[in-house]
């Protein structure tokens, strides 16, 4: 059974990086057993669309309004560079882990 993902991936100008982001994001978990349903947007829009969808955590690599998002938040930068990309598959995969324990208790 897949576990279904809303990724809200944001970048400055919600496009390209976003996308890169998303698609890197939804291809690395795919043998983990993860369906990514990405949704890019700039950090202006982040906020305005947790609020209004449901969203499972946010990545981003451009700074975000200071807010409380209600969800995970994960810097993604370390994919654009490789500088602490494997501490970012690490940050994600234990959010993730979380985040099923999480609905797996409210069930």
């Amino acid at each position: 059974m897949s576990k279904r993902i809303n990724l809200l991936s944001v970048c400055g100008s919600g496009t390209v990086t976003s996308s890169m982001i998303a698609g890197e994001i939804t291809d690395n978990l795919k043998s983990d057993g993860y369906h990514v349903n990405a949704t890019e947007a700039r950090p202006t829009e982040a906020k305005q669309l947790v609020d209004s969808g449901h969203y499972d955590l946010i990545v981003f690599t451009s700074p975000l309004p200071k807010a409380d998002y209600g969800i995970p938040v994960i810097n993604g930068t370390g994919l654009l560079t490789g500088i602490g990309e494997d501490e970012f598959w690490d940050e994600l995969k234990s959010t993730l882990a979380k985040l099923e324990t999480d609905k797996t208790n409210k069930v």
